[in-house]
């Protein structure tokens, strides 16, 4: 995906607030784990709770290893079909695809069911206030019964064995449509011939998932951080904390337990945009941590941005400092997401 196409990375932008595009997302890892001990094999490896979703549902988990470090995080979706469906990280894809086949190994080993199948297909995100009316004319099935975060098979604009799921990357109301690859193009151009949808890259993309307070990987979470530290507590499913049956839960719940030195927060500043790797500082000049992603917000017409902050300075409102190009400006700790998400819950 390139960083813009013919438009500006702010006309992407708002288009896709206000009308919908299109984002190339198909070097994302796509996989399907089979096999009827397949919720077993997969909560060995994340933090969520699979087995409580209903068919067709999914859920933004997070692989994690012995420390309780994120190694990435991912979208497991229960199919109705006898397989979970899991999608993660470009960027991770050799680890994360590494990692799943050595831990099969030992599953199975120990006399388990389970098999791993990664997808050679594309993923077309469609995003945006228009998605549903521009994809309905597509389909056979209603839109209106595909909520947020749950998954359908179905032809789209004719070309059969394509997955649907209602999620995606920009706080609009989108889906990622997993197509067989040779009609990627095919199913692109059919949607492009609607006026409201247009091409958009990775420039926009990522300013919709910052305004949206969603996380990179690689920018606001990695190995060293933990999902306390990245305020992703709500990823752990409550079954599988009491349980203690994921990499790194000891260490993880009793940071919940106990709270943790540093905290990813949002914040909202004053003056020239901050970006990663600005230092953060207290009122009176001491750095109490570092910005990991940042950008001005072409919605909300201010500077953006998301970090690490030692604990004390986490509540929100509470204002405090950040460097950029050796000037130190003002900042506040807010809320996120910065721009309110607009996710489909059917009603």
């Amino acid at each position: 995906m390139p960083v813009q196409y013919k438009d500006s990375h702010i006309a992407s932008h708002l288009h896709t607030r206000q009308h919908c595009s299109i984002f190339d997302v198909s070097h994302m890892l796509q996989s399907k784990v089979h096999g009827k001990d397949r919720v077993k094999f997969i909560e060995s490896l994340i933090v969520g709770d699979v087995a409580e979703l209903k068919d067709n549902q999914g859920t933004l988990s997070l692989f994690t290893n012995e420390k309780g470090g994120i190694m990435d995080d991912l979208i497991v979706t229960k199919t109705s079909l006898g397989y979970l469906y899991v999608v993660s990280n470009a960027g991770c894809a050799d680890k994360d695809s590494a990692h799943m086949q050595a831990k099969l190994k030992q599953f199975k080993a120990a006399g388990h069911d389970a098999e791993l199948e990664f997808l050679d297909y594309s993923l077309i995100a469609l995003q945006g206030p228009e998605m549903a009316r521009v994809l309905q004319a597509g389909v056979s099935d209603d839109l209106r019964k595909l909520t947020f975060m749950t998954s359908t098979m179905a032809t789209v604009f004719g070309i059969a064995d394509c997955r649907v799921t209602r999620c995606g990357y920009t706080g609009e109301d989108g889906v990622e449509i997993s197509v067989p690859s040779q009609h990627a193009v095919q199913l692109t151009e059919t949607l492009l011939k609607d006026s409201a949808v247009k091409m958009s890259g990775l420039g926009a993309r990522d300013s919709l998932r910052l305004e949206a307070g969603l996380c990179l990987y690689g920018n606001d979470i990695d190995e060293g951080t933990t999902p306390v530290e990245a305020s992703l507590v709500w990823t752990i499913g409550k079954r599988r904390r009491k349980a203690l049956d994921f990499p790194g839960a000891s260490i993880v719940v009793q940071q919940i337990k106990e709270k943790t030195r540093r905290k990813r927060v949002g914040l909202v500043s004053t003056g020239p945009p901050v970006r990663q790797h600005t230092p953060i500082l207290s009122p009176e000049g001491r750095v109490i941590g570092e910005v990991t992603s940042g950008c001005p917000s072409p919605c909300l017409k201010q500077n953006v941005a998301m970090g690490y902050v030692e604990a004390e300075f986490s509540k929100l409102g509470t204002p405090i400092k950040v460097e950029v190009r050796k000037k130190v400006v003002d900042a506040v700790v807010s809320k996120m997401p910065f721009f309110p998400t607009r996710y489909y819950s059917g009603k």
